[in-house]
């Protein structure tokens, strides 16, 4: 069970280094006007929404090993919040990815501050579900 709590915790990083960092190339991709530097955070976005993915999976694959250790965990009222708000992150993540189609087809429409602003999101969420997992209120 810890070792599969370990592997939890490593893709939960590997996950959110991906959400944390993703939108912050969307701001510079954002503001950058030059072809060349364009390219750049193409590629960069593709790369990192990759290892972000990778992430995601592995997440909820040790997730749902560790609920099948414990299934009544899944009665637990701050359990059910800490799936809910998983679940607004599944959604935030393939909302990503649609931007990274957005801007791979150069149709972006929001500016910077936009991006800014949902780069707040991942970061809120997380100190929710740490604070849940952790304090179980």
């Amino acid at each position: 069970m810890q070792w599969l709590l370990a592997f939890h915790v490593i893709s939960i990083v590997m996950w959110f280094a991906g959400l944390f960092y993703l939108p912050r190339l969307f701001v510079y991709h954002s503001m950058t006007q030059d072809e060349l530097g364009t390219a750049r955070f193409k590629i960069m976005e593709k790369k990192l929404y990759i290892m972000t993915t990778t992430g995601l999976f592995l997440t909820v694959l040790f997730g749902f090993l560790l609920l099948r250790e414990k299934p009544m965990l899944i009665f637990a009222s701050w359990f059910q919040l800490k799936l809910f708000l998983v679940l607004t992150l599944l959604i935030y993540h393939f909302y990503c990815g649609h931007l990274i189609k957005v801007f791979r087809e150069n149709n972006n429409h929001h500016s910077h501050i936009f991006y800014r602003w949902l780069n707040e999101y991942p970061t809120i969420i997380l100190i929710i579900v740490v604070i849940l997992a952790f304090v179980k209120p």
